[in-house]
């Protein structure tokens, strides 16, 4: 068996990277796949390795912190309300948010991170424009910078354990890896 990665000792195999590719390549999405074998191609597989570790340090950790999905298990939708926020998390953990375990265990990571009065009124006052129309701004930007808070804090989480607990195969890095040769980020 070819092993893609292991996550805290179980193995990853790389018949779950082709199932998940194949799955992609069958969907109505797939004029806009990169062709197989090529450095794009290469690179989404490294993105599709990524989302299946994630998918499996989400399972692992809920099972460590007895985290299950109940009614009070936040949509997708209440925890990445726009394309910021989506953009804010990164896409391999908003994707793992589609998961109602991931979102219940987003849910018990961030249960204690909130925003203070001072950062409200810091906000409220570098952005006099923005929710003055609205009742009770302050309520809003609150939730906003609380909502921008949790994400953080869920991303800085989720990308320590996977630290802890993924070990990558060599070819199947990060996409972003700079030391991986289909890299193509430049400056």
């Amino acid at each position: 068996m070819t092993v893609v990665a292991t996550v805290a000792g179980t193995p990853v195999p790389v018949d779950d990277v082709d199932a998940r590719e194949a799955a992609l390549r069958a969907s109505p999405q797939t004029a806009a796949l990169p062709r197989p074998g090529t450095s794009e191609g290469r690179q989404l597989r490294r993105w599709l390795t990524q989302v299946l570790v994630t998918e499996k340090v989400v399972a692992a950790e809920a099972e460590t912190l007895g985290v299950t999905v109940t009614d009070s298990t936040p949509t997708q939708e209440q925890l990445l309300p726009d394309l910021t926020a989506r953009l804010e998390i990164g896409s391999i953990a908003a994707g793992a948010l589609a998961d109602p375990l991931a979102r219940a265990l987003f849910a018990c990571i961030t249960a204690g991170v909130d925003v203070d009065a001072e950062t409200v009124a810091d906000y409220r006052r570098r952005n006099p424009d923005r929710f003055s129309g609205q009742a009770g701004p302050e309520v809003a930007v609150a939730a906003m910078l609380r909502g921008a808070a949790r994400r953080r804090a869920f991303r800085l989480w989720l990308d320590q354990r996977r630290a802890a607990l993924v070990e990558l195969a060599p070819g199947y890095e990060h996409p972003g890896d700079p030391r991986q040769p289909d890299n193509i980020h430049r400056h």
